[in-house]
């Protein structure tokens, strides 16, 4: 598959990871009745990332590969918690922390109400270095809160995970810089495509208004009931 200006820089580990995604059947293309995101995007395309977490040798080998990639791109041996985003971010969060021995944190979308009325659960030494960990990204906006309720409890935060990114929609990650953190994925949808195309996982039809989709996100988006 040739570059494009808009593709977001591959993971080595991207078309492994393409390939597990499709052959759990974790993704769906659907260029004729488009899922509506809950971003507000309308995409052809729809990955149910929590559908990993019921096969556990793919989700093992999925593990292996994130652990690779945060210690390739990020300071990782300074993190001294992991956490996990409410709700899908929680179990990726748990294996990664396994897998290092590091604490395991998880974050509410907000504070419980009631009992010491947290919005962190688990022991967060203030200060600590911490990870979030979600399942996938649209775009960085709903990271945010995970974040601001990590740093006022006291974390710093530097970098995010997510299994899957959209790697789609232009200035996807602006929220994120903007708030100084660097987020760190296994596959995008370019990853996707070009393993479903490599193994014809779909018909021809569908694999072109992927193509379709991928080459202006944001028209295809409006002209299928998107935002």
């Amino acid at each position: 598959m040739s570059a494009n200006a808009d593709m977001p820089p591959r993971n080595p580990a991207g078309l492994e990871a393409a390939k597990i995604l499709l052959d759990i059947k974790a993704v769906n293309f659907r260029p004729s009745e488009p899922y509506i995101l809950t971003s507000g995007w309308a995409s052809p395309v729809y990955i149910d990332c929590r559908w990993l977490i019921a096969f556990p040798a793919e989700r093992t080998r999925m593990m292996e590969l994130a652990v690779e990639t945060l210690k390739r791109d990020s300071d990782f041996d300074a993190t001294d918690a992991v956490a996990g985003g409410e709700t899908a971010g929680i179990p990726y969060s748990a294996w990664i922390a396994q897998l290092t021995d590091k604490p395991m944190l998880y974050v509410r979308k907000k504070p419980k109400g009631f009992g010491r009325n947290a919005q962190i659960e688990g022991n967060m030494p203030e200060g600590s270095h911490v990870l979030l960990v979600e399942d996938l990204a649209t775009d960085g906006a709903s990271k945010i809160t995970f974040i601001d309720a990590l740093r006022d409890a006291g974390a710093t935060v530097s970098d995010a995970f997510v299994v899957f990114f959209y790697g789609a929609f232009p200035g996807a990650l602006d929220s994120l810089k903007a708030a100084g953190v660097t987020m760190h994925y296994l596959a995008t949808w370019w990853d996707i495509l070009e393993v479903a195309e490599r193994e014809q996982t779909f018909p021809p039809e569908a694999i072109q208004g992927v193509k379709d989709f991928l080459a202006d996100p944001i028209s295809w988006s409006k002209a299928h009931g998107g935002k």
